[in-house]
């Protein structure tokens, strides 16, 4: 599947980053799956990852797999504005980004918390999950 997000189910700052992009797309576009989903196990295994490490997205995007900064930077490509304008963050360079990046990701849990389980999403956002 293509234009398609794995992210950290359990993680308050990656649903809400989910649910933000969700609100925010300019069309329905990009799915989603949780990487504690048989899904994105399997998904994260095919591409070379381990389905236990928990500290990065991905983005699989016409066949290419992008994390990090990288990720976050050409999901914003779909967003409306003002969030588009968000890809000029790209004159920074990948390791200062991912330096940020990884950052945030090894204290996300601390600062934003996080659930017992994946989120769910609603019946109308169904279809736009990748669960098994």
């Amino acid at each position: 599947m293509n234009d398609l997000i794995i992210f950290d189910g359990v993680c308050n700052l990656c649903t809400f980053s989910v649910r933000f992009i969700l609100q925010h797309e300019t069309a329905p576009h990009l799915h989603f799956t949780p990487l504690q989903s048989p899904a994105g196990m399997r998904l994260l295994e095919l591409h070379g990852f381990d389905p236990n490490d928990t500290k990065t997205f991905v983005l699989i995007q016409n066949g290419q797999v992008y994390t990090r900064s990288e990720a976050a930077l050409r999901v914003a490509k779909y967003l409306r504005w003002p969030w588009r304008g968000l890809v000029i963050l790209r004159i920074i360079p990948p390791a200062i980004r991912d330096w940020a990046y990884d950052y945030i990701a090894r204290h996300r849990y601390r600062w934003f918390g996080q659930k017992a389980v994946c989120m769910l999403p609603t019946p109308e956002l169904r279809a736009r999950f990748v669960e098994d």
